[in-house]
C-alpha cells in the first residue's frame, strides 16, 4: 500500500512537473518578440513633391484710370465678356472739357501773335530798304563833291561834311538789318508758342478721352471695384477699376515650394492636382516656370512654381486652392524596399561589432584590427605611413619629391586592384606594396635604407601576428594567410587606405554569403561610411552614379567605390552617346587622369574635400564635353540634368539569416516615394532581389511597438 501510494505520488509529481515545463515554454515563446517581414518588390517608383497653390488666369489685366474724377456711369459687371476697346465706365468729363476749351483759346491767341510779329518784320524790312537808299544817295553826293574840290569849285569842308553824312547813313543800314534779325527771332518764338499751345490742347483732349474707360484686351471681367458716383483719385498709383482675365480656358497654378524641395523641380515635369470643388477629380498640367525670387513668411522661405492647367470645360475658377503633386522622377523596374524596413532594428541589436562564433584567436585579431581598419578607411593609411617615414628618415627635399612620386604611383596601382579577379587581389596587393617599398628605397641613402628596412620589418611582424597597428597599405600582405577572412578584409581596408575605395568589393570577397556576415559586414559598412565622408558622392558622376533600367546593377556585393561607379558612368556615356573609337580612347584618358586625382583627395584636409571633389567633377564634365560633337553634347547635357536631381543615400535592412536570426545588409539607396525606396546596391556584401524577405517590425512580446497578442490562459492546457 505504501509502495503504491509512493508510485502514485511520483507519477502525479512528474505530470505536474511536465505540465509546468510545458507552460513555461509556452510563456517564453509568447513573451519572445515575433518579427514581422515584408517582401522586396520590383516595379515603378515615382517621386513627387506635394504643395498647395492658387489658380489664376495665365493672362489677367488690371484696368485702371489715368485721370481723377467722379464715376458717372459703369457699363459692365462681373463675369461679363468684353471686347478690346469696349467702353466699361465713364468719368465726369466737364472739367476736362473746360481745359480743352481753354487750350483752344490759348492756341488762337498764339497764332494771332505770330501774325503781329510777321507784320512787324515786314515794316522793319521797309525801313532797311529806305536806309539803304539814303546811304546810296549820300555816297553819290560825296563823290560829286570830291570832284568839285579837285577842280577848286567848292571848299574841302563841304566834301568832309558829305563824307560824314554817308557814314551816318551806313550805320542806319546796319541798325535796320539788325532789326530784321530781331523780327525773325520774334516770329520764330511766336510760332514755338503756337506749337506749345497745340501740345497743351492735344494733352487736354487726351485727358478728356481718358474719362472713358475701355477694355484693353478681350476677356472676362472677374473683378469690378467701382460704383457710379464713386470718386477716383490718381496720385502715386493708379487705382484698380476692373480685373479682366484674357482667357479662362488657359489657367495656371502658382505653387509655393519649400526651399528644401525646390532643387528637385525642373521645367516640363508632369503634375497632377485636385481642387476642393471637385472631390475625386484630378487635373493635369506641367511645370512652366520656377521663379528664382524667394518669399519669406514667418522665417519660412518658399519659391513660386508656375504649373499650367488646361481648363477647356471652364470648370476651374480663379482663386481656387489646388493641391498639387509634381512628379520629380520616375524609376521603372526599380528594386524597392519598404521604408519600414529601413527604420527597423531588431530588439537588443547594437552597433558594436560581433565576433561570436569565431575562433578565439581570430576574434582577438579582428577586435585588434577592425578599429585600425575603420580609421584607415578614411584615407589615413598611406598618409600615416608617409608621416612616419618623414619623421624617422628625415629625407631631403629631393628625396621627398621622389617619395611623393612613389606614393602617387602606388595610389593608382591600388585603385586598379579592385577591377582584378578576387583570387588575384591578395597577390596584387602584396606585389604593389613591394613595388612601392622598392621605389622608396631607391631614393634613400644606405643609412636611411637600414632604418627603412627596420620599419618595414616591424610592420610585417605586427601584421603577421594579427595585431594591426600598422598602415594596411604599408603591410606585407601576409594578413590574408594569417587571419583568413579577417585578413582579406584587412587587405580591403588597405586598398581603401591607398585611395582605391575598394573596401566594399573586398568585403564582398571575404564574406560572399549573407549568413557569414556577423562580424565583418558591420565594420565593412562603417568603413564604407567613413569612405563616403572622405570623398562625398554625387549622383550620376564618378562618386555616385544612379542606377537606371538596363544598366548593370552592382546589387550582388560591393561595387560601391568610385572605381565601379566611374565604370558605370562610363558605360552610360558609351551606350547613350554612341561614342566613336577615337572618342572612347579620349574618354579612357579622361577617366584615367580623374581616377588618380580623386584618389589624391584622401590626403586633403577634411573640410576641403567637398569643394575639391566638386571642382574635379566640374573639370571632368568639361573635359568630356570637349570631345563630343554638337548632337552628343545636347544628349550629354540632358543626361547631366537628369542625373543632377538624383540623390544617393545609405541605409540598412535586416534579412533572415540561415539560423533565423536577423542579419544586417548595408545598402545604397536612391529614389523614394514615401512608402518604398529604390535599392541601388548592396555595399557590404550579400545579395538582395525581388521576393526576398526583410524585417519591418515586431509583432507580440513585451518589446513590440504595437498592441501585444491576447494573453494565454494560465496553467497547462490538456
Amino acid at each position: 500500500m505504501n509502495a503504491r501510494t509512493w508510485i502514485s505520488g511520483l507519477l502525479v509529481a512528474g505530470a505536474l512537473g511536465g505540465g509546468g515545463w510545458w507552460w513555461w515554454q509556452q510563456q517564453a515563446a509568447a513573451d519572445a518578440p515575433q518579427l514581422r517581414t515584408a517582401k522586396i518588390e520590383r516595379g515603378t517608383l515615382t517621386a513627387t513633391v506635394a504643395a498647395s497653390g492658387t489658380l489664376a488666369p495665365t493672362v489677367q489685366v488690371q484696368v485702371s484710370s489715368q485721370v481723377s474724377g467722379q464715376i458717372r456711369e459703369v457699363l459692365t459687371d462681373f463675369n461679363a465678356e468684353v471686347r478690346k476697346g469696349q467702353v466699361l465706365a465713364r468719368i465726369d468729363p466737364e472739367t476736362f472739357e473746360y481745359r480743352v476749351r481753354q487750350a483752344e483759346a490759348d492756341l488762337e491767341a498764339a497764332r494771332a501773335q505770330v501774325g503781329v510779329q510777321q507784320a512787324t518784320l515786314a515794316a522793319r524790312r521797309s525801313d532797311l530798304n529806305r536806309a539803304r537808299i539814303n546811304y546810296e544817295e549820300a555816297l553819290r553826293d560825296f563823290d560829286r563833291k570830291q570832284d568839285l574840290v579837285a577842280r577848286n569849285f567848292i571848299s574841302p569842308a563841304e566834301r568832309d561834311k558829305a563824307r560824314s553824312v554817308a557814314r551816318a547813313l551806313e550805320q542806319d543800314v546796319a541798325a535796320a538789318a539788325a532789326q530784321i534779325d530781331l523780327g525773325d527771332a520774334q516770329v520764330r518764338n511766336a510760332r514755338s508758342t503756337v506749337q506749345q499751345r497745340e501740345a497743351q490742347l492735344a494733352s487736354a483732349r487726351v485727358d478728356l478721352g481718358r474719362t472713358v474707360i475701355r477694355a484693353p484686351v478681350d476677356g472676362v471681367v472677374i473683378k469690378r471695384s467701382i460704383e457710379p458716383g464713386q470718386t477716383v483719385a490718381v496720385s502715386l498709383a493708379a487705382p484698380e477699376l476692373f480685373l479682366i482675365a484674357q482667357n479662362l480656358r488657359d489657367m495656371q497654378v502658382e505653387v509655393s515650394i519649400d526651399e528644401a524641395e525646390v532643387a528637385r523641380l525642373r521645367v516640363g515635369q508632369r503634375t497632377t492636382f485636385t481642387v476642393d470643388a471637385f472631390p475625386g477629380r484630378s487635373f493635369e498640367g506641367t511645370v512652366m516656370q520656377v521663379r528664382k525670387a524667394s518669399k519669406s513668411e514667418q522665417n519660412v522661405i518658399t519659391y513660386t512654381a508656375v504649373v499650367s492647367a488646361d481648363n477647356d470645360q471652364q470648370a476651374l475658377l480663379p482663386g481656387m486652392t489646388a493641391n498639387v503633386r509634381i512628379v520629380t522622377d520616375v524609376r521603372n523596374e526599380a528594386l524597392k524596399v519598404p521604408n519600414a524596413a529601413l527604420r527597423f532594428k531588431p530588439p537588443g541589436w547594437s552597433e558594436a561589432p560581433k565576433s561570436a562564433g569565431l575562433p578565439a584567436p581570430l576574434a582577438v585579431a579582428m577586435s585588434a584590427w577592425l578599429p585600425e581598419a575603420a580609421a584607415q578607411a578614411s584615407g589615413g593609411g598611406l598618409q600615416a605611413y608617409r608621416e612616419r617615414l618623414e619623421r624617422e628618415l628625415s629625407p631631403s627635399d629631393a628625396q621627398k619629391a621622389r617619395i611623393d612620386a612613389a606614393f602617387a604611383a602606388a595610389r593608382e596601382r591600388f585603385g586598379a586592384v579592385r577591377d582584378a579577379d578576387e583570387a588575384e587581389r591578395p597577390k596584387l596587393m602584396a606585389r604593389n606594396r613591394e613595388t612601392m617599398r622598392a621605389q622608396i628605397a631607391e631614393a634613400l641613402d644606405p643609412a636611411q635604407r637600414k632604418t627603412f628596412a627596420a620599419i618595414n620589418a616591424e610592420i610585417d611582424a605586427r601584421r603577421a601576428a594579427g595585431g594591426g597597428g600598422a598602415p594596411a597599405a604599408a603591410g606585407a600582405g601576409s594578413a590574408a594567410t594569417a587571419a583568413g577572412a579577417a585578413g582579406a578584409s584587412a587587405a580591403a581596408a588597405g586598398a581603401s587606405a591607398a585611395g582605391a575605395s575598394a573596401a566594399g568589393a573586398s568585403a564582398a570577397a571575404a564574406a560572399p554569403k549573407v549568413g557569414d556576415q556577423k562580424a565583418g559586414d558591420q565594420k565593412a559598412g562603417e568603413a564604407k561610411a567613413a569612405d563616403s565622408k572622405a570623398a562625398p558622392a554625387r549622383p550620376g558622376e564618378p562618386a555616385a552614379p544612379a542606377a537606371r533600367p538596363g544598366e548593370p546593377r552592382p546589387a550582388a556585393g560591393g561595387g560601391g567605390g568610385p572605381g565601379g561607379q566611374m565604370a558605370a558612368f562610363r558605360q552610360r556615356l558609351e551606350r547613350d552617346l554612341a561614342l566613336t573609337d577615337a572618342q572612347r580612347g579620349q574618354l579612357d584618358g579622361i577617366f584615367g587622369g580623374m581616377r588618380e586625382r580623386f584618389m589624391a583627395l584622401r590626403d586633403a584636409p577634411e573640410g576641403e574635400r567637398a569643394k575639391l571633389s566638386e571642382r574635379l567633377r566640374a573639370d571632368m564634365r568639361a573635359q568630356i564635353g570637349e570631345i563630343l560633337d554638337p548632337a552628343q553634347k545636347k544628349k550629354y547635357a540632358e543626361i547631366l540634368v537628369e542625373l543632377a536631381g538624383r540623390s544617393v543615400a545609405r541605409g540598412r535592412v535586416f534579412v533572415p539569416g540561415p539560423d533565423g536570426k536577423p542579419v544586417p545588409l548595408e545598402l545604397r539607396l536612391g529614389l523614394s516615394d514615401g512608402a518604398f525606396t529604390e535599392v541601388i546596391a548592396v555595399t557590404g556584401g550579400g545579395k538582395l532581389d525581388a521576393g526576398d524577405l526583410v524585417y519591418v517590425g515586431v509583432v507580440g512580446g513585451p518589446s513590440a511597438p504595437g498592441p501585444a497578442t491576447p494573453a494565454r490562459p494560465a496553467g497547462p492546457r490538456l
